[in-house]
């Protein structure tokens, strides 16, 4: 039963693409060698401005940094004594994308292996394209290749223009994705478009089909939009949102979480783009949560953190976004009530020194605050010891995975 006397409130706010160190099994994705954190903070001592984190570090990042890698972050000074709970987490599902992050913190991790395109040009089969073209009426399509989002609208969108053909792409991740212009081309029709992708991907198991609307008349104008979509699967068994949603309680998914969930277990979308709204959101989110007289989790998902700054191999970018979020976390802090119970983590990682654009497998952090146990929580065999430990907090049957991080407040510890 998740409803209560005094109904229970927890926030778990995922840090898209936050690793703190290789995974032990980094090697076999190319990752060896991998660290998000500890090579920005690399970049930023080099550069004679140390990273500056201290509410994290309160919290314990840098410690579970140092659990995951065995050394300190360079040039930072982490507290004697967190007040937080600090662990890392390693992943067990079988690719190093967003869905199978997610579903693996809500205690289903994706033991299966998805379906990728793995050739960098002509990345398609023929008849994936074909059927999409005849299906939804295209003159053609543009791309059929692995690209990074940016640069291949700033190469092809003219083109994208003129034509009327949308752009296709992929990357090392299982997914699909269609770059079109909102006005020239439609974002409804996008939309639609993508909705068609889903349905003819179906027997390839790919994970996303991604809508990446953008406007502007020429390359050096061209931006991608807030008006994103993800088209996921659905997680194989239902997940600890959706334990509690089913059970009566309520969860507020702020930005991409809806989406990466395919809405199951979702009880209401809070949409925003970019951090501020993020994190205005999810301020509002924690407030409602406050009001309501259900159980309720509020998950966010702050993407920039992996769409502008880790893709596009920008280490000063992540690093003054990091900063950003860790000066604003007092905020949300001080809205928690002693009971709630904050979860902060990552779903892999995206080293912006890394070579090439895409996600490195990685371990994350997971810092517990509020309600939370704290101190040293150890390594974490799975990412689903997070939604272990939220089907705990919510009195829910529990999952078929994980260890729930509570039992150190259960024991008296």
């Amino acid at each position: 039963m998740t409803t209560s006397v005094t109904p229970r409130r927890a926030v778990l706010l995922v840090l898209d693409s936050f690793g703190i160190g290789n995974a032990p099994d980094a090697d076999a994705f190319g990752d060896a060698g991998a660290d998000t954190l500890g090579h920005i903070a690399r970049y930023r001592a080099d550069a004679g401005r140390p990273l500056d984190l201290p509410n994290l570090a309160r919290l314990g990042l840098y410690h579970a940094h140092h659990r995951a890698t065995g050394s300190w972050a360079a040039g930072v000074t982490p507290p004697a004594e967190p007040t937080g709970g600090w662990a890392c987490a390693r992943e067990i599902s079988s690719g190093k994308d967003t869905p199978s992050g997610h579903w693996e913190i809500a205690g289903v991790p994706a033991l299966f292996e998805w379906g990728y395109f793995p050739e960098h040009e002509e990345s398609f089969p023929p008849e994936l394209l074909a059927a999409l073209i005849a299906q939804a009426e295209l003159p053609g399509v543009l791309g059929n290749c692995h690209a990074s989002g940016v640069p291949v609208i700033e190469a092809l969108g003219a083109e994208h223009i003129a034509s009327g053909k949308p752009i296709v792409y992929t990357s090392a991740d299982s997914v699909f994705q269609i770059a079109a212009h909102e006005q020239h081309f439609g974002l409804d029709r996008l939309y639609r478009l993508c909705e068609i992708a889903r349905e003819l991907l179906m027997p390839y198991n790919i994970g996303r089909v991604i809508a990446r609307p953008f406007v502007g008349e020429t390359p050096s104008s061209f931006e991608r939009t807030g008006n994103r979509r993800d088209y996921a699967l659905e997680p194989p068994k239902p997940t600890v949102l959706q334990k509690l949603h089913d059970g009566g309680g309520q969860v507020l998914g702020v930005g991409k979480i809806g989406d990466i969930y395919a809405h199951c277990g979702i009880s209401e979308v809070r949409k925003a783009h970019g951090f501020e709204a993020l994190f205005a959101a999810t301020l509002t989110a924690i407030d409602d949560a406050r009001k309501a007289d259900v159980d309720t989790l509020v998950m966010t998902n702050f993407v920039d953190f992996d769409t502008l700054y880790g893709h596009r191999r920008d280490p000063e970018g992540y690093a003054s976004a990091l900063e950003a979020f860790d000066r604003r976390l007092p905020e949300l802090l001080a809205r928690l009530a002693p009971e709630d119970l904050l979860i902060l983590t990552a779903d892999h990682g995206n080293d912006p020194t890394w070579r090439g654009t895409d996600h490195t497998r990685e371990q994350v952090p997971v810092l517990l605050a509020s309600g939370g146990p704290s101190g040293d929580l150890g390594a974490r065999d799975t990412y689903a010891d997070i939604g272990q430990t939220l089907a705990e907090f919510f009195d829910l049957d529990a999952m078929d995975y994980g260890t729930s991080l509570l039992a150190a407040r259960s024991s008296g510890d």
